[in-house]
């Protein structure tokens, strides 16, 4: 009977822990500012950590997501990020924030997950259609057409997407549960890794003829991000 109870309790704590790192850790102290000088500080969650009596307001700051930033690129977007690279003080929080910027009808931000983070996106302006993508088997896509002052919610490490389908310009702010949510833009990822995946690899995948993979290789996959 006892060795019963150390299976359940064993199988119950390997369930807790690896539910526990599958996020941002909790803090074990008010905050811990990240620095890259590792001679006087405590490595901490990927980053080394200040000591607390020399922090100051600037660790916790950042400006400039009010500045609207140029589109005029490949995808019509560009994201500027405010996470742990931007923000020491984030570090251990859990938190992070970007702004995106669209351009006039047809400004995307392409398909792509977040690794490590959810994500909360509130409309400034404009119209944006935006949908994610439920996991294998059923792959269902949930969409909707978001205007100022709306609120949408991409889950954990789902493909999502934001695209201005209104003729001005548009913008939103979104919260990531992360200080370091990552992003992979899927064609990024699957057309311009490097090395690149073998193209016959790919052709089964998405079962097409290998020449239109060697095509879509030699294309140039811009980085919003």
């Amino acid at each position: 009977m006892k060795r019963v109870h150390f299976l359940a309790t064993f199988v119950f704590l390997a369930f807790a822990a690896s539910f526990a790192f599958a996020f941002d850790p909790s803090p074990l102290q008010d905050f811990c500012v990240a620095i890259n000088d590792t001679k006087d500080g405590v490595f901490v969650n990927g980053k080394f950590c200040k000591d607390p009596k020399l922090a100051t307001a600037n660790d916790f700051f950042f400006s400039g997501l009010n500045i609207a930033r140029d589109t005029s690129n490949p995808v019509g977007s560009v994201v500027t990020q405010a996470n742990v690279a931007q923000i020491p003080g984030l570090n251990t929080l859990g938190i992070s924030v970007v702004r995106i910027d669209y351009a006039p009808y047809g400004g995307l931000n392409p398909p792509h997950t977040h690794p490590r983070a959810t994500e909360v996106i509130t409309v400034l302006e404009g119209t944006l259609y935006v949908g994610f993508v439920t996991s294998n088997p059923d792959n269902r896509l949930i969409t909707k057409v978001l205007k100022p002052g709306d609120v949408f919610v991409f889950p954990f490490g789902l493909i999502h997407f934001q695209f201005n389908v209104g003729k001005t310009k548009a913008s939103a702010i979104s919260a990531l549960s992360s200080q370091n949510p990552g992003v992979i833009t899927i064609a990024n990822a699957v057309f311009g890794s490097t090395p690149p995946i073998r193209s016959d690899v790919l052709a089964k995948a998405f079962q097409v003829d290998k020449k239109i993979v060697d095509y879509l290789q030699k294309q140039f996959w811009y980085d919003n991000n």
